[in-house]
């Protein structure tokens, strides 16, 4: 039987946490090994699983878990390991000296039995240290306490800098991120560390289109149809027909999008705005809100006094329709009047 090496290192995991389980009595090595899937289940077992299992209490199975790890630390085969907890070392800091665990293991191999394995090494071994999952960051490992609390403390400086509609390009994103990071060494400051810096907040994320923001805003978190549709527009730049978007959706993101949905979803969404039959665009890219005539409305408002060609003019850049359809809102005498100099003015 050949023992596999993992993907990335020059170490074979397996072999390595074989050799140390031989020092344990059975059930110590038992609970050992379902505690962290090193057998042929790669599943984790829980304390309470294992108690029934034997019959003891759930904390008893903790004392025997603790007091197994602290045993290998003192058999003659830890230190035969030394070679691998020097190559994990290396490994966590050529990818930022502080890493997500999801990651790390990714990072070194696919293989879920594998990556347990590893993953005990990490627990087992003296130069590892872990920052467990909490609201605001995702589990991870470093070697380094105070580059570790930098990057912690950058990140959530950067996030109190976000608004909740903030969308960020990701070159800016770690440009900002950059800048909060001051005095950390020049090897880190590569962009692949950088993300890889940023995928430890939970506060912050990145959208299909690689986008960055607050991780809850709905520009960010994608949920549905509403959320990649405003993500497909915004990506064309201009207004769409509904249709047009559903495609869209679907090409981009490879999510089915059938067009009645969309369509109901950009009614139902303030962050669209109907300009033409069919047409929408962003709110935030300046569109007036309302039919037509409310877009007239707000046109004479913010300019005063103008001709009909004028008006035609100012509301064809809001709204896709025909002049004729502006002229005979034009001629509702309720709202707008027509002077003398043959300009258009609001009725008071």
């Amino acid at each position: 039987m050949v023992t596999q090496t993992a993907d990335k290192t020059g170490f074979k995991p397996k072999a390595i946490v074989k050799r140390l389980m031989v020092a344990l009595p059975e059930r110590s090595r038992a609970v050992l090994e379902a505690r962290f899937g090193l057998g042929t289940n790669t599943e984790k077992v829980t304390l309470e699983a294992i108690g029934k299992r034997y019959g003891i209490t759930r904390e008893r199975v903790r004392q025997i878990e603790n007091h197994a790890l602290a045993s290998l630390k003192k058999s003659p085969a830890f230190e035969s390991a030394d070679a691998a907890f020097h190559e994990l070392e290396r490994i966590i800091d050529s990818l930022g000296g502080i890493v997500c665990e999801d990651d790390l293991l990714n990072f070194m191999t696919k293989d879920k039995s594998m990556q347990n394995h590893i993953y005990f090494l990490l627990v087992l071994g003296d130069p590892f240290k872990y920052r467990k999952e909490d609201d605001e960051v995702n589990r991870c490992w470093y070697v380094d306490p105070e580059l570790a609390g930098k990057v912690e403390d950058a990140l959530k400086r950067l996030y109190g800098g976000l608004s909740d509609e903030d969308l960020i390009p990701e070159g800016e994103m770690i440009d900002r991120f950059l800048k909060e990071l001051q005095t950390i060494n020049d090897k880190h400051r590569n962009d692949e560390v950088l993300k890889r810096w940023l995928s430890i907040s939970k506060n912050i994320g990145k959208n299909p289109l690689g986008e960055w923001g607050q991780a809850s805003s709905q520009n960010v978190k994608t949920k549905g149809v509403r959320d990649y549709a405003y993500l497909a527009v915004k990506k064309h730049g201009s207004p769409l027909h509904f249709r047009e978007v559903a495609n869209m959706i679907e090409k981009t993101f490879d999510r089915k999008a059938h067009v009645a949905t969309t369509h109901n979803e950009l009614i139902k969404d303030p962050r669209f705005v109907l300009v033409g039959r069919g047409m929408y665009a962003l709110r935030e890219w300046g569109y007036t809100q309302g039919v037509v005539r409310d877009v007239i409305r707000e046109v004479l408002r913010q300019s005063g006094p103008l001709t009909k060609d004028q008006i035609i003019e100012k509301v064809l850049k809001e709204r896709h329709v025909k002049p004729g359809t502006i002229v005979v809102n034009l001629q509702n005498q309720k709202y707008f009047k027509r002077g003398k100099d043959s300009k258009f003015t609001l009725v008071k």
